[in-house]
């Protein structure tokens, strides 16, 4: 098949999920469009034909895809139109999240030609797949891209490709609050707001001393990683104690 449009949709909290989602993307087409979901879901729906070519990666969270992204993928619509999916999770079980996320493209009119999970340092622990994906997992991913390149370029609509049997139940794991959220070192806060600014899901209040609204928080990490001051951190004795439970 000759691709027309190449298109690139991820929720990537950390950029490690955009990163290898890029990485794939690049060996299939020399440009594409790209949709980053993180923080903002696109105004209208984006229509694809049945010669373009999506390209979905999301974290894994508690074992499913994360909430805000599964309500953005909705956004794209497709008419037969191949896809490949990827996962990439913390070292520890990617549970329902990839068949989910088959699931809803799947439902919005795209065909699942490939689908992989990769390994990246866990976000809430990064003690745990530290470094994560690594230049061996790179090989991987490439290996991975090129394997879906030699894929399209076989591909034929009229050819009806079995279904993908995905590892995953369905029901699928009851989506889990995680019981702790990063909060705000105050002697070493400089109230740049950037914290408040990034947050996925505008949980950070910039006038209270950046106050995290833990009904609001998903615990995704993106806080953590842009704070110039690394003033925002897991403070609580809970978080504590898991790392412990994770890492033994």
């Amino acid at each position: 098949m000759k691709t027309n449009r190449s298109i690139l949709t991820y929720f990537s909290a950390t950029y490690t999920t955009r990163k290898v989602s890029q990485t794939i993307i690049q060996g299939l087409a020399k440009s594409y469009e790209e949709y980053d979901l993180t923080c903002q879901i696109p105004a209208e729906d984006i229509y694809c034909e049945s010669n373009d070519l999506l390209v979905v990666g999301v974290p894994v969270y508690a074992g499913r895809v994360p909430q805000q992204a599964a309500k953005a993928l909705k956004k794209f619509k497709g008419q037969n139109t191949p896809s490949i999916i990827v996962c990439v999770y913390g070292n520890r079980d990617y549970d329902d999240a990839l068949l989910e996320l088959q699931n809803i493209v799947e439902e919005n009119g795209f065909k699942t030609i490939a689908a992989a999970t990769f390994i990246a340092q866990h976000s809430i622990f990064p003690q745990i797949a530290t470094g994560r994906p690594d230049a061996e997992d790179y090989i991987l991913i490439k290996q991975f891209s090129k394997d879906c390149a030699d894929l399209i370029s076989n591909y034929s609509e009229n050819i009806q490709l079995p279904k993908l049997q995905l590892k995953g139940n369905f029901p699928y794991k009851e989506y889990k609050k995680i019981p702790f959220q990063p909060s705000t070192l105050r002697l070493i806060c400089s109230k740049c707001g950037r914290c408040a600014q990034l947050c996925p899901t505008k949980a950070i209040n910039f006038e209270k001393h950046c106050e995290t609204n833990d009904n609001l928080c998903i615990s995704c990490g993106r806080c953590i990683i842009e704070c110039p001051r690394k003033a925002r951190q897991y403070f609580n004795v809970l978080h504590k104690a898991s790392l412990v439970k994770f890492t033994n």
